[in-house]
């Protein structure tokens, strides 16, 4: 059996290289993994294209990683919300780039990714500027819009508890973008609040198989507790 679990943030996140296309997991703060991102920050590869639900909260976690001036563009539903102080500057002065794509949309996406879909027809945003220069398609007399997968080299996400095989329980709502991104990337790489090992996990709160996750980072316990 193969022991995923690696020793420090720092060794989670070796190997991410410039223009590496990351998806980072978390709806805000809920369920971000603060401690991968702040590594990949110390870490240094830059002109990153980040997949991500927003652009993250005040000046931690991603949106650091955006101050660092790591990232060359954003691909989010939300760059701009209450307490998103870095981005918007940023990109009114030209020094990052974004492609907005509705909330549902992005999920579908990363989800197609994941299944080996290459592209799907979808209403949201059809006749809108989002659906400037796609192809687009009518069905039942009503427009579709093609939607491209989306996929990464490398994705960051947070669970509440894994085994060292890499199977993985959520906690919550802070499940949300991290268990769709999962699949969706050649390394994903999760930290955990919980390493325990094989067998002790409930086959039923179970939601990413092992299968899916290629390294395992504890949180210092000085982080414990969950968003």
């Amino acid at each position: 059996m193969i022991d995923k679990a690696v020793p420090d943030v720092a060794g989670a996140v070796e190997g991410i290289l410039d223009g590496s296309t990351v998806m980072i997991g978390g709806f805000g703060e809920a369920g971000s993994p603060i401690e991968l991102i702040h590594a990949l920050i110390d870490q240094g590869a830059k002109d990153l294209t980040v997949i991500n639900n927003n652009t993250g909260s005040g000046e931690v976690g991603l949106a650091a990683l955006i101050k660092a001036g790591r990232v060359a563009k954003m691909i989010c539903s939300y760059p701009r919300s209450m307490n998103s102080t870095v981005f918007p500057d940023l990109y009114r002065s030209g020094k990052i780039a974004l492609e907005l794509v509705p909330q549902g949309t992005l999920a579908e996406r990363i989800r197609a990714g994941a299944a080996g879909v290459a592209a799907f027809y979808t209403p949201t945003a059809a006749g809108t500027q989002l659906a400037e220069g796609k192809e687009s398609r009518v069905f039942d007399g009503k427009e579709y819009v093609l939607e491209e997968a989306l996929r990464a080299d490398f994705c960051l996400i947070r669970g509440y508890k894994a085994d060292t095989l890499g199977n993985v329980v959520y906690k919550g709502t802070s499940r949300n973008f991290n268990s769709v991104m999962a699949p969706a990337a050649r390394i994903t790489i999760i930290e955990v609040d919980r390493l325990v090992e094989p067998g002790e996990l409930d086959p039923e709160e179970i939601v990413t198989p092992g299968v899916y996750i290629d390294r395992i980072v504890l949180r210092p316990p000085d982080f414990l507790g969950y968003e």
